[in-house]
């Protein structure tokens, strides 16, 4: 049962990104070359993340709860920094790509850049999210056996799938927010990854979470969608 649970709850979780990957970046060289620089400003995130939290506890004396809603509003800016720090990177690399190419133009355009660097974030989010959580899926042990919710496995796969997805919506607005130099949209992707991380920390009421988390990529998605310049007349040509 546990196996089942672990492959189950891995396919929920990485299932729509594992597609993406395979239908839209693998076949393409520079893609897969922006998913990897994606991942590693992520890392990059993480490592700092991290040792701000080492120094909050040596310098505070304790580690509770008090210092978990703060560390992770640090932790979610300190990702929207590297994200920008990517776009900066990636910007100057389209600039060298442009120059170098026969006919003046650029063989990946900004915008699928942004897709595939938020693609990136979302996925190495959701791998360092999860994978402790899945590990103990394997088992032995029965969830709720001593009165906690047994939904716990799954509603963290599902809640892993919509983090993973909005990265994505998230990489691209941000990217054309600084294109086009908008601090509103600017605001809102970091304003709307704060709201993420902070539903999570409703659990496990998971009626109060899992609820408006899905309604976040929905929303965010159409926002995306419009962005990366599609229309509703697009989707009925297609």
């Amino acid at each position: 049962m546990g196996t089942a649970v672990f492959f189950g709850c891995a396919a929920i979780a990485f299932g729509p990104a594992a597609a993406l990957v395979l239908l839209t970046v693998a076949a393409e060289p520079l893609r897969v070359i922006v998913l990897v620089a994606g991942a590693f400003f992520w890392l990059l995130s993480l490592l700092a993340a991290s040792l701000l939290w080492f120094v909050s506890v040596q310098l505070s004396g304790r580690e509770d709860a008090a210092l978990l809603l703060p560390g992770a509003a640090a932790a979610v800016l300190l990702q929207e920094l590297c994200r920008f720090a990517c776009f900066k990177l990636l910007r100057k690399a389209d600039e060298g790509l442009t120059t170098l190419s026969e006919d003046g133009r650029s063989p990946i355009s900004l915008r699928q850049m942004a897709y595939v660097s938020g693609l990136s974030f979302g996925i190495t989010s959701g791998v360092f999210s999860i994978i402790n959580i899945l590990a103990d899926s394997a088992g032995p042990g029965t969830v709720g056996i001593h009165g906690d919710s047994p939904y716990y496995f799954i509603t963290s796969a599902f809640i892993t799938m919509a983090l993973v997805l909005l990265h994505t919506f998230w990489g691209v607005i941000f990217f054309d927010a600084c294109e086009r130099r908008r601090a509103g949209g600017l605001g809102l992707v970091v304003g709307g990854h704060l709201l993420a991380s902070g539903l999570t920390f409703l659990n496990p009421w998971y009626e109060a979470s899992l609820g408006p988390i899905f309604i976040l990529p929905l929303c965010t998605g159409l926002w995306a969608f419009g962005t990366a310049g599609g229309s509703f007349r697009n989707v009925l040509k297609c």
